[in-house]
């Protein structure tokens, strides 16, 4: 068992949200002080809706307007053996989460620790990240915002001792 952290993504489509959280926390895991910390990072959807279609072109275009240019993926949806190869879960919304708490059920000793990713919103009560699908470019950048806040917020509580890097 690697001593690597592993982290998986997971929203309806896995085109909009779970994608630029994965975007964004596998920019940070590449960087100093992150890097080679973190091993597994994936993303997935609860619905099949969008399997094996790239991220949304907003998404993309929103990642590559912060500097996030290397982001490759194709949508998957969730499986149960997702639960015994990730050490955390992470849902973008109460509905995704329920959908996984409904799956993890039926694996009782799964490893994974499955949470709403905004219970690392860093303001003492949970957020949930809107699904921008539908919506402007605006709906994109506030997900990215709360994925970049999460995921510093995440990694600061998982690594204590690591100062996090200055934006």
């Amino acid at each position: 068992m690697s001593d690597q952290l592993s982290v998986l993504f997971v929203c309806l489509g896995n085109i909009c949200r779970s994608t630029m959280a994965e975007g964004v926390f596998q920019s940070l895991a590449k960087k100093e002080p992150y890097a080679g910390l973190i091993g597994k990072i994936d993303s997935c959807g609860t619905g099949g809706y969008h399997i094996g279609e790239e991220p949304d072109d907003r998404t993309m275009s929103t990642l590559e307007s912060h500097g996030i240019t290397d982001y490759i993926h194709y949508a998957r949806k969730i499986d149960a053996s997702d639960f015994d190869k990730f050490d955390y879960i992470f849902a973008m919304d109460r509905g995704n989460l329920e959908d996984l708490q409904r799956i993890q059920r039926r694996k009782p000793n799964s490893k994974a620790k499955l949470l709403l990713f905004g219970e690392y919103s860093g303001t003492g009560k949970a957020e949930v990240i809107s699904d921008p699908y539908y919506g402007g470019k605006q709906g994109f950048e506030k997900a990215y915002e709360q994925a970049l806040r999460f995921s510093l917020n995440f990694l600061k509580e998982v690594f204590p001792n690591v100062e996090p890097p200055k934006l």
